[in-house]
């Protein structure tokens, strides 16, 4: 039987408030973000397809947002 509240796999789900929204699995990658601020000059992210590079994109572009920043604790 079909649990409404149960999370679901978030298979072509791009944008990271959707699917904290929508109550998806997601691998937090949100400690890294310091990590990426400290980097160097430039950031390379090279993953093969399907491994996550546009979703921690928008991950990133969410915790940027100034427009967003009364949703930030519940998203974040």
């Amino acid at each position: 039987m079909w649990n409404p509240k149960a999370r679901r796999i978030p298979y072509g789900i791009q944008g990271f408030e959707m699917l904290r929204r929508d109550n998806c699995y997601y691998v937090d990658k949100t400690r890294f973000i310091q990590e990426i601020e400290y980097a160097n000059k430039y950031f390379f992210l090279v993953r093969p397809r399907r491994f996550g590079k546009t979703l921690t994109m928008t991950m990133l572009e969410t915790y940027y947002d100034i427009n967003k920043k009364e949703k930030f604790v519940d998203i974040f």
